[in-house]
C-alpha cells in the first residue's frame, strides 16, 4: 500500500501575479490564495495560506527592491499547496527566535511553525523565491 499522495489534476495551472513592493501587495496576494484554495476545494488551507503569503510578501517589500514580485500557488496534489514569493534582493530570510516581548522576527518563525519546517530559500540570479507549502490534514 502506497502512503503517496495522489497527484493533482493535470487542468490545475499554478496562479502567478506580479505585484509592486509596496505594503498594499500583501493584499492582493492574500486575494490570490484564497480565490485559488477555494477553486480547488482546499478550503480547510485557507487561514494557514492567507498568514504564509502575508508573511512572504510583507518580507519581499521590506527588501526594497524596484522590480516586481512575484507571487505563486501551486497546487502540488489532491490535498497539498505551495506558495512562493519572488523577489529582486538575494539576501536570504533569516529565522529568528523572537523573545517573548520582540514585535518583530516572528514572520519566518510562524511559516515555520504553520509548514511544520516545510519551507525553503532559492537564490537566483536576479534574487531569491521563498516557498511555503501546506497540506490539508497534516497533524
Amino acid at each position: 500500500m502506497s502512503t503517496a499522495p495522489a497527484p493533482a489534476p493535470a487542468v490545475e495551472k499554478p496562479s502567478v501575479v506580479h505585484l509592486p513592493y509596496q505594503p498594499d501587495s500583501a493584499s492582493a496576494a492574500r486575494r490570490l490564495v484564497r480565490e485559488k484554495l477555494t477553486a480547488w476545494g482546499l478550503e480547510a488551507l485557507l487561514d494557514d495560506a492567507v498568514l504564509i503569503v502575508s508573511e512572504l510578501v510583507t518580507n519581499a517589500v521590506k527588501t526594497g527592491c524596484r522590480r516586481r514580485m512575484t507571487v505563486r500557488i501551486d497546487r502540488i496534489d489532491t490535498a497539498s499547496v505551495r506558495i512562493s514569493v519572488t523577489d529582486g534582493s538575494r539576501v536570504p530570510p533569516v529565522l529568528l527566535e523572537a523573545g517573548e516581548d520582540d514585535e518583530c522576527h516572528r514572520g519566518l518563525a510562524l511559516v515555520n511553525r504553520l509548514t511544520r519546517g516545510q519551507w525553503g530559500i532559492a537564490i537566483e540570479a536576479l534574487g531569491k523565491t521563498v516557498h511555503a507549502d501546506l497540506r490539508a490534514g497534516a497533524t
